[in-house]
């Protein structure tokens, strides 16, 4: 603990919690410093590692180092996907323009957009399905590529969330609880794990869109750091100039410049330390240490013209275009090779409340093939062995149509009770299909898997235990997966 300055020996209110939480203020140096700034610091506090996470962590052998997680903003439609319905298929007359029966809705409460509706008409999928892979499972003509790897991949058809509103329910998976101000998944393992890599953030943010689509709003807060030091928040990427604001220097100054002006500004904020013991000065300097090395690894990182034709053919035409999703797995990739603990990939567009025989073609178009492809670029450098792919959205759709219903064209609500998701590589079982719906994809039968079961098995294939990876506020010890009882998915877990 460091000594106040003798004109501060007066006992004000303000003196006492700066002085009482100088000792935890100085341990949460080591969780806010990666790797060598620690070292250099001196502050290896016995409750963290050198690489800035706990000393606790991983509880046991992890199956994966990093994750790359392809979030569907705006909630994929998992009928047409990946939950086929073989008997409605077979007969789609004898279902479309029918009323989902009451049975099956059991007055579940619906959004304000079929609110007003007297009826609820079915609308079968369009789209064909057929079987791929050892297993013969069962995936839409709109995800060829997808479906190409089906031996790759887990499927999750049975996850389900409480939240039925978009912001709410993309809150919910991202933080774990629908409330703002909570840190994301990311976040979470950049407290709990540290930095693999000394040059760049633990926790990368890219957000997508399809030309020419106006999506669900992404918020900050979706890759927030919460009630954590504010280094733990994820950091964006951007698809025009500087790749992260201020990365550059302004006009007349260079690095040997800023580097002057950056040990002034941390020697001061050393000493704003030693007065008030604010973790949050801890990290201003990290952040400040951290931005002064990404104006070296952001360029080499973002500069993809080193990359073969043939590995940027894999990702497909777009791959050349700054902000496409194309380009945007390619960088996870580039990322993952350099040891970003977390990349995250928010793809907005999915909202289909109308037209969905020519939204949602269009949406798997921009997607399918870079997936594809970062899962062969992962499997051909030996990354996949120890990367997590996971690829969702917050929520599915409704077999019931919203607003008016023709064979060519209609809309799909919001729908909290199922949902499906898939994941590859990092401890995950390749090749399977993990829960049922029934025959209208509207309620779960088998293997119920809650999105903190989701975020549980995340968690356990980085070798965490969910229930002790905890952080105190307000006096209470929180945790990303609430205090519900949640497992991870062990029916998925190789």
């Amino acid at each position: 603990m460091y000594p106040l300055a003798e004109h501060q020996q007066a006992l004000t209110r303000r003196h006492f919690f700066g002085r009482a939480s100088l000792g935890l203020g100085t341990a949460a140096l080591a969780s806010l410093l990666p790797e060598r700034a620690v070292a250099e610091s001196g502050f290896t506090e016995s409750g963290f590692t050198e690489s800035g996470g706990l000393r606790s962590i991983p509880h046991f052998a992890p199956s994966a180092k990093r994750v790359i997680y392809l979030f569907m903003a705006g909630a994929p439609s998992q009928m047409d996907l990946f939950d086929y319905k073989e008997e409605m298929a077979k007969s789609p007359d004898k279902y479309f323009d029918v009323d989902l029966p009451d049975s099956v809705r059991q007055g579940q409460r619906v959004t304000a957009m079929t609110a007003g509706q007297t009826r609820f008409p079915m609308a079968p999928s369009i789209f064909k399905f057929r079987r791929h892979g050892h297993a013969g499972t069962w995936v839409s003509e709109l995800l060829p590529k997808t479906a190409s790897m089906v031996d790759d991949l887990a499927i999750v058809r049975s996850v389900y969330t409480e939240a039925i509103n978009h912001d709410p329910a993309i809150t919910y998976i991202c933080t774990g609880n629908q409330i703002p101000g909570r840190p994301c998944l990311g976040a979470w393992l950049s407290y709990g794990l540290g930095s693999l890599n000394h040059d760049l953030p633990s926790f990368v943010v890219l957000t997508t869109a399809p030309p020419n689509v106006v999506g669900q709003p992404l918020y900050g807060r979706l890759w927030g750091s919460g009630f954590m030091p504010s280094n733990h928040q994820g950091v964006a990427l951007r698809s025009q100039g500087d790749p992260i604001l201020f990365l550059s220097n302004p006009s007349g100054m260079n690095a040997r410049v800023r580097r002057r002006i950056l040990d002034s500004l941390n020697r001061l904020n050393q000493e704003t330390f030693q007065h008030l013991g604010d973790p949050e000065t801890l990290a201003r300097i990290a952040q400040y240490e951290m931005a002064f090395r990404m104006q070296s690894s952001v360029p080499e990182l973002t500069d993809v013209s080193d990359e073969p034709q043939h590995v940027q053919d894999m990702y497909g035409p777009e791959v050349q275009k700054p902000g496409t999703f194309a380009a945007s797995c390619l960088l996870a990739r580039r990322m993952a090779e350099r040891d970003v603990r977390f990349i995250q990939i928010f793809h907005r567009g999915w909202d289909t409340h109308s037209n969905v025989p020519v939204t949602l073609p269009r949406q798997c178009q921009d997607v399918d093939q870079p997936c594809w492809a970062l899962i062969q670029d992962l499997k051909q450098r030996g990354l996949l062995e120890d990367t997590l792919v996971v690829w969702g959205g917050e929520f599915g759709r409704t077999i019931y149509c919203q607003g008016s219903l023709t064979k060519a064209s209609y809309g799909r609500d919001h729908h909290p009770r199922c949902f499906s998701i898939w994941l590859a590589g990092g401890g995950i079982k390749p090749g399977i299909v993990y829960g049922r719906t029934d025959e209208f994809s509207y309620n779960i039968v088998e293997n119920r898997v809650h999105i903190h079961d989701l975020n549980a098995t995340i968690l356990h294939c980085l070798g965490i235990d969910h229930r002790h990876l905890t952080y105190k506020f307000q006096g209470l010890d929180m945790r990303l997966t609430g205090v519900e009882e949640q497992n991870p998915v062990k029916g998925i877990l190789a």
